[in-house]
This record gives C-alpha cells, structure tokens and sequence, in this order.
C-alpha cells in the first residue's frame, strides 16, 4: 500500500539528532510496526548518529548551519530533503537547535522531541544537570509536541525517575536513557498508528 507518505502501511518518518545517537538507534532497532525510518537529519558532521544512520542503511541529510545566511535558509533544504524522501512525521532525537517557522508550517503537529525531565522543570540544555543542582528527588523523561519556544509544546507523555542520593550524572543519565529508548518509540509508533488512520480516512 502506498499513499503519499505511507509505504507498506508505514509512516515514513525522519529523526533529527546533533550527537551520539542512542535514541536515533532504539527508533531504528525498536521493530514497532507503524513507522519506518527513511532519514537522519543532522547539524554535525563528526555526529556518531551519522555512522549509526550508515550501518543501517539509512540515508543522511548532514549540513553546518553556519555554511548558510539564516535558520530559514537551511530549513528549506531540510524541507526539500524530507519531501523527496516523502517524510510525514519529524523525531527529534538529541537535536540541539530550536525548530524554526519553516518547518513548523511545513509539518505543523507532526515533529515531536524527547526530553531529559519531567517539564516544565528543567527545559533547556543539561537538564540532568540542572536536577542534580537542585537536589530533586524525582525527575524523568517527558516525550512533547514541538512549538516555536524551548520545550514549551503540549506534553505527550512522561515518565518518572527516581533520584538517589548517590546518583552521578553519568548514573543519572543511564536510568533516563533506558526509559528514553523504550518510551519514545512507543510514542512514537502510537503516534503514526493515528495519523496512518486518519489518512487512509480521507
């Protein structure tokens, strides 16, 4: 079956990351059933989710804003990449660039991110840090919508943890990591199931 953006009864769909990649890897390796992952979009060319990207044989869009006059210049590029490779859902994955107007239009309640606290508490860069600093006893994993601020999008699901008392960053950042690799592409197939419907509706 195909149908714009559906291939085989699956969503396509593109992650977006600027790191290592671990989430863009459980996305890929989760087995879900209502999305497939056809792009990496990613802003660092020395990104090791570029190399997670080859191994899977999934194709990569890599550029470095500063080669381009404004946000909105490379966005289009973005846009046109996602368009011929008919993308209809965006995840964003350890991408560390706030989503600009062109694409926010162009995939208006379609891009989604996951986040390393329970938000609204600690939105931002080092969140595991920031709850470390102020000594909370809960924080966790909170899977959003995307909007034109800083994790301000309405809230898709969370997740809970437990901070010890002896818990380092690096401990901290191990327990969110392993609710993050299993709940986003959960949220992420539940979210392509409706949008698939809604489609085939149409």
């Amino acid at each position: 079956m195909r149908v714009g953006f559906i291939l085989n009864n699956k969503i396509k769909i593109a992650v977006f990351a600027s790191g290592s990649g671990s989430n863009f890897q459980s996305i890929v390796d989760s087995g879900h059933s209502a999305y497939e992952v056809v792009l990496l979009v990613c802003d660092r060319p020395q990104a090791k989710a570029i190399d997670r990207a080859k191994k899977a044989g999934i194709d990569s869009f890599v550029f470095q804003p500063k080669q381009y006059p404004n946000k909105q210049v490379f966005e289009r590029e973005i846009v046109q990449h996602l368009k011929e490779k008919q993308v209809g859902f965006i995840a964003l994955a350890g991408y560390m660039r706030l989503i600009g107007p062109t694409l926010l239009t162009e995939y208006e309640g379609k891009i989604i991110n996951i986040h390393p606290s329970l938000l609204p508490a600690f939105p931002g860069k080092d969140a595991v840090g920031q709850a470390l600093a102020k000594q909370v006893k809960v924080t966790g994993v909170t899977v959003h919508f995307i909007d034109e601020g800083m994790d301000t999008g309405p809230i898709i699901a969370q997740e809970p943890i437990y901070v010890h008392n002896k818990d380092t960053k690096e401990t901290l950042q191990q327990k969110i990591h392993q609710i993050e690799h299993q709940l986003y592409p959960e949220v992420i197939q539940d979210l392509c199931l409706t949008i698939g419907k809604e489609t085939i509706k149409k």
